[in-house]
């Protein structure tokens, strides 16, 4: 008997170590060792395609990003400036190369950061979640969400290339437009003059009681007057009226996730009447629109070419 008792504590012990060594490297590896690619030497942008690295966040250069540019050769200082935020694929270049013509027309500088992730395939909150918390559930603080490194971007170009603007757009579909409307949520003093959430696969509701990133509960969010400055930003809920099949690309199918909808169609339509019923409750100035596309489904392609009149009519 009391051998076995010896050998399950063993075990115990050996199983414990074994977890306890798992954590420690998990941990080392995604919160200490360095990442990305080689920052490069700070340049202007150049006409046509174009891309840089730099270190991500502000004050840290543990993790760096690349960030691909497109400039047209007629774009000038008082033209706009787009963001344009990849899907779960993390393909910046894709993204990048379905704006190119409609950049050229329409005299855009499109900027499309590349948040790259060996885990990109698993459902990690480092992008269109915001990097709100650690793997291990632990805040981060404001200035290592997702988020500041688009400030932190736009910060660079505009020192690098001397440009003058005050504010830029952001486009972002399927994981980036998940990533664009909770970036207006969460961090309305961001200088966005228009945002474009197209075909996200799901949303953070206006709802305290539920847990991020399904609601606002443990977010610094307060429901009411933390609302009222991002109900003020020109966000562009665009849907694809055929955008109905959940099989298609990652979809979330949690509990939680299937109370928005069916599909993405749905949760998106669900997604601005709940905002708009609490606006309307509280007597709150709200700047949002929806915008339903028809004949598409889950394309980021004619998602993109359908968000471009947002941008010319919108300030």
């Amino acid at each position: 008997m009391k051998k076995k008792t010896k050998i399950f504590v063993k075990a115990i012990v050996i199983t414990f170590s074994i977890f306890a060594l798992l954590l420690i490297v998990g941990y080392v590896y995604i919160y200490v060792l360095p990442k990305g690619p080689a920052v490069t030497q700070a340049k202007p942008i150049a006409t046509g395609t174009d891309s840089f690295v730099m270190y991500a966040h502000k004050n840290s250069q543990r993790k760096s990003i690349k960030v691909w540019t497109y400039k047209p050769k007629t774009w000038q200082n008082s033209d706009k400036i787009l963001f344009v935020m990849h899907g779960g694929g993390r393909n910046a270049d894709d993204y990048l190369n379905a704006w190119k013509a409609i950049a050229e027309k329409q005299k855009l500088l499109i900027i499309a950061p590349e948040f790259a992730s060996k885990f990109a395939k698993f459902a990690t909150n480092d992008y269109q979640e915001g990097n709100l918390f650690t793997f291990f559930g632990t805040r981060n603080s404001p200035e290592k969400w997702a988020y500041a490194v688009i400030e932190n971007i736009f910060d660079r170009i505009k020192k690098d290339n001397q440009f003058t603007h005050a504010t830029y757009d952001i486009f972002g579909h399927s994981a980036g437009g998940q990533f664009v409307h909770r970036m207006v949520m969460l961090m309305p003093q961001a200088r966005i003059s228009t945002a474009i959430a197209a075909n996200a696969g799901f949303y953070t509701f206006p709802d305290e009681t539920l847990k991020f990133p399904y609601g606002l509960k443990n977010t610094p969010v307060k429901l009411k007057t933390g609302l009222t400055q991002a109900f003020q930003k020109n966000l562009i809920i665009l849907l694809g009226a055929k955008d109905n099949n959940p099989n298609l690309g990652i979809f979330r199918k949690t509990d939680l996730a299937m109370k928005q909808g069916g599909h993405r169609l749905a949760r998106g339509s669900n997604f601005y009447q709940a905002a708009r019923q609490l606006q309307a409750k509280n007597q709150l100035k709200f700047r949002w629109k929806i915008d339903t596309v028809a004949n598409v489904g889950h394309n980021y392609r004619k998602m993109s070419q359908s968000a471009v009149r947002w941008l010319k009519t919108t300030p």
